[in-house]
């Protein structure tokens, strides 16, 4: 159960059904790194993603292979999780990055819209 002061988690696309199709381990360790997100603290390992949006980090989940969750926890209204993923080289597959990006942007737009 949410404590009053945690942040929403809202989630982008088929993010959470990306998560939870995670093996076991990666997806419990996705669960607590978002938890403490939610509560306003930096996960274990993460990174900027600036190509993605403004505000935008990668949470980076290890567990013998790697996992990622692209979100964003700037607003005050909630976490935006845009986009999960099996991350299988080096170097983030520029369709991960593509699909994160239009989330993000369309996130802004909604946002711009709801302000009016």
């Amino acid at each position: 159960m949410p404590d009053h002061d945690d942040k929403a988690l809202i989630w982008l696309g088929n993010s959470r059904d990306r998560v939870r199709s995670f093996p076991t381990a990666a997806r419990q360790r996705s669960g607590f790194e978002l938890r403490a997100i939610q509560r306003g603290k930096d996960p274990s390992d993460w990174k900027p993603m600036p190509d993605v949006g403004l505000g935008v980090r990668e949470l980076r989940v290890h567990t013998g292979e790697e996992f990622r969750v692209l979100y964003v926890a700037k607003f005050a209204e909630g976490v935006y999780v845009l986009h999960a993923f099996e991350k299988k080289t080096q170097r983030t597959d520029r369709n991960d990055i593509d699909l994160g990006k239009s989330r993000f942007r369309a996130l802004v737009e909604m946002r711009k819209r709801n302000r009016k």
